[in-house]
Order: structure tokens, then sequence, then C-alpha cells
């Protein structure tokens, strides 16, 4: 079985990655942070820090797990790296981001 990991990278700009590895994340992380890549996301937002990272058995579930973070607004996701899984389905909601008076 290959173990696959999704993560959550906070970036020096305040915006967040999400990526999946199948190597160690502390690796990876570390890849995104030393690594010449003029190209990445990551490479022009550095250093980079992991804040929430999810282990799976299989590839294919890691797979879909970092497309729907990947969809999700930046409130979700930090509900997410706050582990508030029972505020996530509210932020799921149209209209939740402009308060009502």
């Amino acid at each position: 079985m290959v173990e696959a990991t999704v993560y959550i990278l906070r970036c020096a700009d305040g915006s967040y990655y999400t990526g999946l590895t199948k190597q160690a994340v502390e690796a990876r992380v570390w890849e995104h942070n030393n690594l010449p890549s003029e190209t990445s996301y990551t490479a022009k937002r550095r250093p980079v820090e992991l804040v929430f990272s999810e282990t799976y058995d299989l590839i294919t579930d890691a797979i879909a797990r970092e497309r729907q973070i990947k969809g999700w607004s930046r409130r979700k996701k930090e509900a997410l790296i706050a582990l508030n899984y029972e505020g996530l389905p509210e932020l799921s909601r149209r209209g939740h981001l402009i308060p009502k008076p």
C-alpha cells in the first residue's frame, strides 16, 4: 500500500498552497522552501509553513481530497486548518461571506 499525504502550506504572503505527496511531508515542505524553481507557486512566496496534513492509504482518495480542498474558499480552508470540522458545512452555504444586516 502506498500512502499519500494531502497538505496545506501557509506562504509568506499569507496565501495557502494545497498539495499532495507520496514522500514524507516534512521532506516535501523542505523542497518547497529550498529547491530552485522560478515557476512554482511557492518559490515566489517563501518561506512556507506546514499548517495541515492528512494521510490516505489510497492515492485516489488523496487526489480527490486535494481537489476538494483546492476548490474551497480561504475561510473554509482556515476552518479545516483549525480542525473546525463542525463549521465546514456552514461555510459551504451560499452567502456565508457577507453577513446580513
